[in-house]
């Protein structure tokens, strides 16, 4: 096992990577804390890594708000004793995100609200825990958007997520001689409800392929395995790297068809 004795709190861990690495955190070892703003969800995460023989509970949380990302901590080292692992993970992409023309006020507000503000409180409550149990690993899931324009207009969403990783590399900075690793997941495009929404027609799949080296979209359980990684200790001398598990789309000027 790779997370032995180890406890890792999980937000947006009621689907798509979030649940995907709460099951495969618990099957290395880790008690998992689940959290999410959809309760169904997140319950039926608890369900499924019980039945496959781990640990783990629930807590609601609105990471866009201190209150609810002060309880989920505390959740954690009231219910495990410590928090060894904090994988801030929740995020959205509105339906509404377009150029900046044409984004509003409001979309821009809540996607930078959840998205990176979320973040921040994720740290602000979760490094103190990491530092009370000895250190541990922060990680934050950006996007390759953050490295690469998007062609299709979504400007809060990048935005958001190339704040995420100005504040990983900082944090990373910060708490380095405090045995605390702070690093940025960027996944590439994935086979995930939230992109398929989106890319809702063959031909708009087809236009995001275009530009993907491996050919194919990623899966949640890819990325589970990368936050694997960087939870455990096989990564003990990486901070403030930027991770990006993208099937090679920002090593690309030109895609072979």
């Amino acid at each position: 096992m790779r997370l032995p004795d180890k406890v890792a709190l999980i937000t947006g861990a009621g689907s798509g990577i979030g649940r995907e690495t709460a099951l495969l955190f618990a099957a290395e070892g880790a008690r998992v804390v689940v959290v999410d703003v959809n309760d169904s969800a997140g319950e039926e995460t608890v369900r499924m890594v019980r039945g496959q023989g781990g640990e783990a509970t629930y807590t609601h949380a609105d990471v866009s708000k201190a209150t609810d990302c002060e309880r989920m901590v505390r959740t954690a080292e009231e219910t495990y004793g410590k928090l060894n692992v904090m994988f801030n993970n929740a995020g959205i992409l509105h339906a509404a995100d377009d150029d900046a023309i044409t984004t509003s006020e409001e979309v821009w507000d809540l996607t930078m609200a959840v998205n990176l503000k979320g973040v921040f409180l994720g740290c602000k409550y979760g490094i103190p825990a990491l530092r009370r149990a000895g250190g541990g690993s922060v990680i934050n899931t950006a996007s390759f958007v953050a490295l690469l324009g998007a062609a299709t207009p979504q400007v809060a969403y990048t935005a958001s997520k190339g704040g995420v990783l100005a504040l990983t590399r900082e944090l990373a900075i910060v708490h380095a001689r405090q045995n605390i690793r702070v690093n940025a997941l960027c996944p590439g495009p994935l086979h995930t409800e939230l992109l398929m929404k989106i890319l809702d027609t063959e031909e708009k799949k087809q236009r995001r392929l275009v530009h993907i080296p491996m050919g194919r979209f990623g899966e949640a359980k890819e990325m589970a395995q990368a936050a694997l990684y960087l939870a455990s200790d096989e990564s003990s001398f990486l901070t403030g790297a930027t991770f990006s598990v993208d099937g090679g789309i920002t090593a690309a000027y030109v895609t072979p068809l």
